[in-house]
């Protein structure tokens, strides 16, 4: 058995992680198609990481042409249990500044063309999603965060839009009257899926502007995001350095049986081809019930 156990995505401006030993690229072939790029593997005070770039490197893709599901079914196929998704964002609230970090605990999806589920063709699943990040890796993600000195926001909303635009001002304002914290194109449908894949998953946003609703603030642009990038990005890799030897078994959370009583269409019912395809999420349910 593999004992590379924790995953990392790297969004906007973390294309590698440092610190890492005994790297080596691994490709990874999945039914959903080729995850974004190779997966990094290597090792981290110990520990066996895979570090995926979400975008690719040299930042090829689109948020909405990434391929959610296989990123997500890589990581399980290569043994991961937990995965943390760093992501920039920008803050819809006055008192979430530009440089800080958040750890948002809930989601509000507002894509429209991306595929969010593994299941379907023969296999009806419904996941619950009212707790959308593991409990656990949050509190480990939030200690390691404010050990660094950064300012952390612990909870919060993360609007995922689907881009690649930014938003109109009029967007912005209507989307603050929602309620939530921060906004983004990526972390939707990739909680979902991770959710799905029964994988420990959080979620450390990068604040790199006030989108476009701050009167006093000049409206968001890739100029300025990209300035504020890079002074996150350090901060993240700090970050990440401090957390990934922290995480370890067990997972005494509700994440590894979200499955259990999830799926709907009975064992013996569900198709040769689909059972193969999706063995390794729902492999060991069929079991228990053949």
């Amino acid at each position: 058995m593999s004992d590379i156990t924790i995953g990392v995505i790297g969004g906007s401006g973390l294309y590698e992680l440092d610190g890492l030993t005994d790297t080596r690229w691994e490709t990874v072939s999945t039914p959903f198609g080729d995850p974004s790029d190779a997966y990094l593997i290597g090792r981290l005070a110990g520990r066996a990481v895979a570090f995926l770039p979400r975008h690719g490197r040299g930042h090829r893709m689109l948020p909405s042409e990434l391929p959610y599901r296989a990123n997500i079914y890589g990581f399980k196929l290569l043994g991961c249990e937990w995965v943390i998704s760093v992501s920039a964002v920008g803050s819809m609230r006055e008192t979430i500044h530009p440089l800080d970090l958040v750890i948002p605990h809930q989601f509000f999806d507002w894509t429209r063309r991306r595929a969010s589920t593994f299941f379907g063709d023969g296999v009806v699943v419904h996941i619950g999603m009212a707790d959308p990040v593991c409990p656990h890796l949050t509190d480990l993600l939030e200690d390691a965060g404010k050990t660094t000195g950064a300012t952390v926001h612990r909870g919060g909303t993360y609007l995922c839009i689907e881009g690649p635009q930014f938003s109109t001002r009029a967007e912005s304002e209507i989307y603050r009257q929602w309620g939530v914290d921060v906004i983004g194109m990526t972390n939707m449908p990739e909680a979902k899926l991770a959710r799905e894949a029964e994988l420990c998953y959080a979620t450390l946003a990068l604040v790199t502007d006030y989108d476009v609703w701050h009167e006093e603030e000049a409206a968001v642009t890739m100029e300025a995001v990209i300035e504020n990038l890079t002074r996150n990005v350090k901060t993240a890799k700090e970050v990440l350095r401090r957390l990934i030897p922290r995480i370890g078994p067990p997972r005494n959370c509700p994440c590894p049986t979200l499955l259990k009583n999830a799926i709907l269409t009975p064992s013996l019912s569900i198709p040769a081809d689909q059972r193969e395809k999706l063995k390794p999420l729902i492999g060991r349910y069929l079991e228990s019930k053949s």
